[in-house]
């Protein structure tokens, strides 16, 4: 079974995320949910963004490192939208990495140096949603599948941004379910 780092959205460490992560639990991964807000949950997006915006980006992938350097070695790190900064960067720079799923988000490999070649990556989002493919993070996808041996990019029909947290009206049951059981597929992996 996989150790995995699951690193929370812009709205907080919500019942949605932790009840993904609850899910992996379920079927005998040990997952860390490290809380980048210190206790502090948003209802709005902007909301969450303001916070993050205010804490900072820098102590936000610092606050991601200090929960990475508490959990064993080769873990996965998973990320869901701003979440995906520190499940990236450590993927990308921090020795042991055995792969990254990153949900709703993907920068440029370029902010933190080359993907390693050996670290495997899968990237979740819903094809029309405006955040994936206005700001920038589909062509950064899709710039990643293309350089990593072992990358692929699922998209789910729809345009939600944060379709898997089941605590948000965003929620889609379907694509959830479908990214669970990938997600579930790419743990197994060796």
């Amino acid at each position: 079974m996989a150790d995995v780092l699951l690193f929370h959205h812009a709205l907080g460490l919500t019942p949605g995320v932790a009840a993904f992560a609850e899910a992996l639990r379920g079927h005998g991964h040990s997952v860390h949910t490290p809380d980048l807000y210190d206790g502090r949950t948003f209802d709005t997006l902007d909301a969450g963004l303001a916070y993050s915006d205010q804490v900072g980006v820098d102590e936000i992938l610092n606050r991601g490192a200090r929960a990475a350097a508490g959990i064993p070695a080769e873990p996965v790190y998973i990320g869901f939208s701003l979440g995906v900064l520190p499940a990236q960067k450590l993927a990308q720079t921090r020795p042991g990495a055995r792969g990254a799923v990153l949900v709703h988000a993907c920068v440029p490999s370029s902010f933190f140096g080359p993907w390693p070649a050996a670290v495997p990556v899968r990237i979740h989002a819903m094809e029309a949603d405006r955040v994936f493919t206005d700001e920038g993070d589909a062509d950064a996808a899709r710039a990643l599948v293309d350089q990593v041996p072992d990358a692929e990019l699922h998209l789910y029909p729809g345009d939600e941004h944060l379709f898997a947290d089941s605590s948000l009206p965003s929620y889609d049951a379907k694509a959830t379910a479908l990214l669970l059981d990938r997600t579930l597929t790419f743990l197994r992996t060796p």
